[in-house]
């Protein structure tokens, strides 16, 4: 289909994914964001080789390999600090082709705003409502505007509005159990090796570092905790000090490095998989159509492939627009269901939901020479429409 224009609601990952690939299929593309000001959610990413994949085939490959971080290795260790497991993560590049590069979320908004051209881009743009007819769409915002374009992408995130018009009623997110600190520290040696990702896991809690571009770790610690606690950023150390005394050194360390003021505290929530992502020209987009937890670290990702697979069949099919979106859809739906329900597994696994599910997997990590960890990442990547 030739000349449509393009409205996508949110400058996130997948928004901004989205419209780049629209504009080079030749779209008129306007971009609605409802923050004043663009700050990402989340320190960092780690956008793993089917991300990487799209970002390729949108000639972004050297912007991200250029500041993304060199992650070669992974590594397991007990939180008393004994080594479980650790294994060169090239058979996982041989397998799928192309290496993960994790990402500070600010750079990779960065790179592609860039690619983008900001005066694409509308701030402080609330969008509120939509309405549709059989010539076009609309999107309502909060101060009467209007924007009305052939095609609509919700990538309003996971509190989305528009979600709730595609699918005719309004959706609960679920509490997935526990709260996810993370932030972004230096690189050093008394921490991990810089060039591997490692993990520490005990007593269904979890501290991890992976090395992003500019010297420097993307870090998270994992506490399962009831819904609803609070904590404010001057409370972050203290409060992990006691999650995890008598945790290894390096665990120790880190807390005394991150900077609480820049530290993110998120308690974690996934969304159901959902019936449907289209709703005419209406097409829900990363984590509008499917929140899910971190735990496979598929989100961007995931986003990243929608953006390419719905701009395809937006160029390469042509009865209408309702047509491509329904193509999109369908091929789309059983994956982002499929990522969701594994991640929120995983999710339980890893974090005591059946404690003796957990106790094994600790059992089992002793005995991991890699190839298992890496024949489910591969899996997941190879899964995807760029395989």
């Amino acid at each position: 289909m030739h000349d449509l224009k393009v409205i996508v609601i949110g400058a996130g990952i997948g928004g901004l994914t989205a419209a780049i690939a629209c504009r080079q299929a030749g779209y008129t593309v306007e971009v609605y964001e409802r923050t004043k000001a663009l700050r990402p959610a989340g320190a960092a990413i780690s956008v793993w080789s089917n991300g990487i994949k799209v970002l390729n085939r949108l000639g972004l490959g050297k912007e991200i390999a250029r500041v993304g971080g060199q992650m070669d290795r992974m590594s397991y260790y007990s939180f008393t600090g004994e080594k479980l497991t650790d294994f060169s993560l090239q058979p996982l590049f041989d397998q799928v082709g192309e290496r993960p590069y994790p990402v500070a979320r600010a750079e990779l908004q960065h790179l592609l705003l860039d690619a983008l051209g900001l005066e694409s881009l509308q701030l402080d743009s609330k969008c509120i409502a939509v309405e549709q007819d059989a010539d076009g769409v609309t999107a309502i915002f909060e101060d009467g505007r209007k924007a009305t374009g052939d095609v609509l992408v919700a990538a309003d995130g996971t509190r989305s509005v528009i979600r709730n018009y595609v699918l005719g009623y309004p959706l609960e997110r679920n509490y997935v159990g526990y709260v996810n600190w993370n932030g972004i520290v230096p690189i050093s040696e008394n921490l991990a090796p810089k060039n591997s990702w490692v993990i520490y896991v005990g007593e269904h809690k979890r501290a991890s570092m992976m090395p992003i571009g500019g010297d420097r770790f993307y870090f998270f610690f994992d506490v399962p905790l009831p819904k609803g606690t609070v904590s404010s950023p001057e409370h972050h150390q203290a409060e992990l000090a006691g999650f995890f005394k008598g945790w290894a050194a390096p665990v120790q360390t880190l807390i005394d490095r991150i900077d609480p003021g820049k530290t993110n505290r998120v308690e974690i929530h996934d969304t159901d998989p959902l019936p449907k992502l289209v709703r005419g020209r209406v097409a829900l987009l990363g984590d509008a159509g499917h929140g899910t937890a971190p735990d496979l670290g598929q989100g961007g990702c995931q986003a990243m492939e929608d953006a390419f697979v719905l701009s395809n069949y937006l160029q390469t099919t042509n009865i209408s627009v309702e047509d491509a979106l329904k193509r999109y859809e369908s091929a789309r739906i059983d994956r982002v269901a499929d990522i969701v329900t594994r991640a929120r597994k995983r999710a339980e696994m890893t974090h005591g939901k059946d404690p003796e599910v957990t106790r094994r997997w600790y059992e089992e990590l002793q005995f991991e020479d890699g190839s298992n960890i890496i024949s489910g990442i591969s899996k997941t990547i190879l899964a995807g429409p760029l395989n």
